[in-house]
């Protein structure tokens, strides 16, 4: 094959040979010698090298087909091979779409890359092979110009080749860092605006953008370089040649053979470093990336694994708001759906203390320095006359309600989807500004955590948890900024139950891929992550609906003994008869009361308690 396709190529480069002699020979022997139809002659002898050139060429490609097919095979079964082999080991969602990009886009682009480097260099080897022999018969003192300039660029070139590589990929690394960091930016831009990270995200990603610059300046400044070689290789040969046009023809070299060697320089040779130089500069430098991606571990890159100091801080910073929001789901909040029926919630809920527990040990909270002090005392929730709609014409979603949750009571919320359950936790955690009312936690106005010091004595964990690459000691200590001994981590790990998932990743200090852990498994972690903080109230909403019923009560029985007042969304009908007071939202009223007051009380609780099937509860 290889052998087959050095025969075309050789056929080809006689069509350079030709090109520049037959110039020499028409000038020659032709024209100057008084000999027009033999000038015409050799004319018409290195056009018609031209056309068998052309020829050459589309059998060349053939041949490349034989070469370039393989590779490609190749590569389709290694990808085929790998992501089968990380189904088979459980690894398929982390591998899933990364194969599919494999198998498609960067399979191809191997191949294209690969057949238009073999194109290049091919034609520059059998060119330059051409010009040198053409330029040794028609006179080899023109080798003594044209050879110490050429072989100067091209060492050059060599040289560059290496550092230009590394710029090349430095580039696309950045690129490619840049791209996941906005990416992660908009979609979790609820989380950053709610914890007052705006400016920190901000620097982060200002700090890529300007790592990616440096690296494009870097990679033009080699760029330069490989222009620098293609002037010295290919154009001061053209150059020299005329300036010792004087000293050549005082050796016997001819006018017809002067014009030859120009001919070769300036159509054959000149081209072909340019286009070698191009492609070899940037198409091979793409190629040992995606060969590297293709051949290299199965394991995709965690994410953030390469992530600049700077991004990594706007996690710590965000960690300051103590308020976790939903970062895979930018969308405003799922609970304003259309409702058809009327949203008038003027009725009043009687205040009432948390009901008397089972005396015991409680679980000691972790000690940190933030706005809430150690040992500091559960706050209290109290909504006057709370009322917000999602604009100005719209029906209210809250309306004329009024709440007081005492001190250290668990509280679920409960009312058909769509009513405002998230809405209600969205107002709570100062995430949606109220249109009318007031709303007090430990007897402070809330506001916009940015804008609110006391922000972290409150937690919202939504129902599809935020996790980051990293460790997951880092992803534990999200919300604690100034960090937490490892005893009160491990007491969280226990008291959620995410023990048997830190002993399955390889404890506390082992990396995380988001994408490996089940939906349970990052709610378990968001879970532990709100357990080590120092807020005092806690907003479940509905951040254990993928856990199983036995898993969610371990859940909340360890919030509920946590020193706090909590808050959840109930979505079975276990959570609502292990809280204190359950809070009913049905568009029309608001009842709070016990589990048995409530269902003598209310009808819309009577209707959800019967739709809850008792294995789910």
């Amino acid at each position: 094959m290889l052998l087959r396709l050095g025969g075309w190529s050789l056929l080809e480069s006689a069509q350079t040979f030709l090109g520049g002699y037959g110039v020499a020979a028409a000038l020659d022997r032709g024209f100057l010698a008084g000999q027009p139809l033999v000038g015409l002659g050799w004319l018409a002898v290195a056009a018609a090298a031209v056309v068998a050139g052309g020829a050459a060429t589309h059998r060349v490609f053939h041949r490349l087909a034989d070469l370039v097919e393989p590779l490609r095979d190749g590569l389709v079964r290694r990808v085929v091979g790998s992501a089968l082999s990380s189904a088979v080991a459980g690894r398929g969602g982390r591998t899933g779409h990364a194969a599919l990009s494999r198998l498609t886009h960067q399979t191809e682009a191997a191949r294209d890359g690969f057949a238009g480097l073999v194109m290049v260099t091919r034609s520059f080897v059998f060119t330059t092979a051409g010009v040198v022999v053409g330029l040794a018969t028609l006179a080899p003192a023109l080798l003594l110009v044209v050879l110490p300039p050429l072989a100067a660029g091209l060492v050059l070139f060599i040289a560059a080749l290496r550092p230009m590589a590394a710029r090349q990929q430095d580039f696309l690394r950045t690129d490619e860092e840049l791209a996941a960091r906005i990416g992660s930016d908009v979609a979790g831009l609820r989380d950053i605006v709610a914890c007052g990270a705006e400016a920190r995200a901000a620097d982060a990603a200002g700090e890529l953008i300007d790592a990616q610059t440096r690296a494009a300046r870097a990679l033009a400044r080699w760029a330069a370089v490989r222009t620098l070689a293609l002037g010295l290789a290919g154009q001061a040969p053209v150059v020299l040649l005329l300036a010792a046009a004087p000293w050549l023809r005082a050796r016997g070299v001819t006018a017809g053979e002067l014009l030859g060697a120009l001919t070769y320089l300036t159509q054959a040779l000149l081209p072909a470093l340019n286009t070698l130089m191009t492609g070899l500069g940037t198409a091979g430098t793409r190629l040992l990336v995606i060969l590297d991606r293709l051949t290299g571990p199965d394991e995709p890159p965690e994410p953030g694994s390469s992530t600049a100091p700077a991004v990594r801080a706007v996690e710590q910073d965000a960690a300051a708001g103590a308020v976790e929001q939903n970062a895979a789901a930018p969308a405003p909040d799922p609970d304003p759906a259309p409702d058809p029926g009327p949203r008038s919630r003027g009725a009043v809920t009687a205040p009432a203390g948390p009901r008397p527990r089972t005396p015991g040990p409680r679980q000691p909270a972790p000690q940190q320095g933030t706005p809430t002090e150690p040992g500091a005392a559960a706050p209290s929730l109290e909504l006057r006359s709370l009322s917000f709609s999602y604009g100005p014409g719209a029906t209210p979603v809250i309306d004329g309600l009024d709440l007081l949750v005492e001190p250290g009571e668990h509280l679920a919320v409960v009312g058909p989807s769509g009513i405002g359950k998230s809405t209600l936790f969205g107002l709570v955690a100062g995430l949606l500004e109220p249109d009318r009312g007031t709303l007090l936690i430990g007897g402070a106005p809330v506001h916009r955590p940015d804008r609110d010091p006391s922000a972290a004595r409150r937690a919202l964990i939504p129902q599809e948890a935020y996790v980051f690459g990293g460790s997951l000691r880092d992803n534990l200590l999200y919300l604690c900024p100034g960090g937490a001994p490892t005893p009160d981590v491990e007491a969280a790990v226990r008291a959620v139950g995410l023990d048997g998932v830190v002993r399955g990743l390889g404890g506390l200090d082992a990396r995380i891929d988001p994408a490996a852990l089940s939906q349970g498994e990052r709610q378990l972690v968001a879970l532990a992550r709100a357990y080590v903080a120092p807020a005092r109230l806690v907003l479940l909403d509905e951040a254990t609906c993928h856990l199983d019923p036995a898993a969610e009560a371990r859940a909340e029985r360890a919030f509920a003994d946590r020193p706090g007042t909590l808050l959840v969304i109930a979505h079975r009908l276990s959570s609502a008869r292990r809280a204190d007071r359950v809070l009913v939202l049905d568009g029309v009223s608001a009842t709070a009361g016990r589990h048995e007051e409530l269902l003598e009380r209310s009808p819309t609780y009577r209707d959800l308690v019967g739709q809850w099937h008792p294995q789910a509860g």
